[in-house]
């Protein structure tokens, strides 16, 4: 099976991230204005992805927050402290070539998502999930008329193929590629296309969004302490996440005539 765009621009994604230290090589980051969105300059001149493509992205508001990340640099470039711009990478090397491929990973997380998968015990975590994951399935069945069967424990249970249309016609709304990277990146870092949406949506902020996914692991941490080595990876998790948020809610903040407010 050939590797989707997607899975090729993370590849490159990751490559950047380990490459050899790169000396910052600008003084100054800025935005300016283009034909087709906004654009990050590097001393007055276009940044351009991995993939030798303008960065560009839809919203100022977006794209100053990706200059932001270059004017943060100190002597050398450290990738790992610019999600915001791996994303918008991620959308203009990979996506933006697999827009329906992408919709359809993000779809089928609802086949088995997160939200309903409980614990049948202890009793203690299965009242703390169903806290935050029932508020997730009521709005769901109420934004997009689907109903999802619950399932305790690990063991599989297929859901009804009306939800599962439900969820692919709302993904489906994400017909551009910085949307549906973020979209994606929520999705694949909650393990829940449900939860995704509702942030995508407004409906569910992103700090919110990540206290859902991760009920099961605070519990756990709770009960046992934490790992200094996990906690690490959930940081840096968590700013891919929170950029993934970020960046549908500035998209979400676009103008009627399609520029930004």
């Amino acid at each position: 099976m050939t590797e989707s765009s997607w899975e090729q621009s993370i590849k490159r994604t990751q490559i950047n991230i380990r490459a050899p230290t790169i000396k910052r090589f600008y003084t100054a980051a800025a935005v300016g204005e283009i034909e087709g969105g906004f654009a990050v300059l590097l001393d007055g001149r276009a940044a351009h992805t991995p993939g030798n493509l303008q960065l560009v992205a839809p919203t100022r508001a977006l794209t100053e927050a990706i200059a932001a990340e270059w004017a943060a640099q100190g002597e050398t470039i450290d990738a790992s402290t610019m999600p915001l711009t791996r994303l918008a990478n991620s959308a203009l090397d990979g996506v933006a070539r697999a827009l329906r491929e992408t919709a359809t990973e993000v779809a089928n997380y609802a086949g088995a998502d997160l939200v309903c998968y409980r614990a049948i015990e202890p009793q203690a975590l299965a009242m703390r999930q169903a806290e935050v994951f029932d508020p997730v399935l009521e709005w769901v069945e109420t934004m997009l008329g689907a109903r999802f069967v619950l399932a305790g424990g690990v063991m599989h249970v297929a859901q009804p193929e009306s939800a599962l249309a439900a969820v692919r016609a709302a993904v489906g709304g994400y017909a551009e590629p910085f949307g549906l990277t973020a979209l994606h990146g929520l999705t694949s870092l909650s393990g829940s296309v449900l939860v995704a949406l509702m942030i995508a949506n407004g409906a569910l902020t992103a700090e919110a969004g990540w206290r859902v996914a991760h009920v099961d692991e605070d519990f756990q941490s709770e009960s046992w302490g934490a790992d200094t080595e996990a906690e690490r990876r959930r940081e840096a998790r968590w700013r891919e996440f929170a950029a993934a948020g970020f960046t549908l809610e500035r998209l979400r903040a676009l103008g009627s005539n399609g520029r930004a407010k």
